[in-house]
């Protein structure tokens, strides 16, 4: 498979790494939106995006919320974040691998409803 998260996962490609277990890593983005912008990934290609998920996930899905919830914490910023997951090329999805966007450090002003 021909898929650059899945290669950072494997450690075939660097990656400013913040956290990692068996089943995700989180790393800084390379393209920052904001002064604190990090994924947090699966390691496992198990989806392409979040449109995928099912109750099955759940476990995986809790985990990666936990992950983003210590690692806000640990950077100061638990107290305004935002987390992004693109689903398809219309919403800006690069990567087909499920990810999650966690944005930080700024006032992110507000989403349109």
């Amino acid at each position: 498979m021909d898929c650059i998260f899945c290669k950072i996962a494997a450690g075939e490609i660097p990656c400013k790494k913040l956290y990692e277990d068996d089943r995700v890593i989180a790393f800084y983005d390379i393209a920052p939106a904001a002064p604190v912008h990090f994924l947090v990934v699966p390691k496992e290609h198990v989806l392409e995006g979040a449109s995928e998920i099912t109750e099955q996930h759940a476990a995986l899905i809790g985990h990666i919320f936990a992950v983003i919830a210590c690692l806000t914490r640990e950077l100061g910023v638990a107290e305004g974040f935002r987390v992004v997951t693109n689903c398809g090329a219309d919403a800006g999805q690069t990567v087909a691998h499920l990810h999650f966007h966690v944005l930080a450090g700024k006032a992110l002003g507000a989403m349109a409803e």
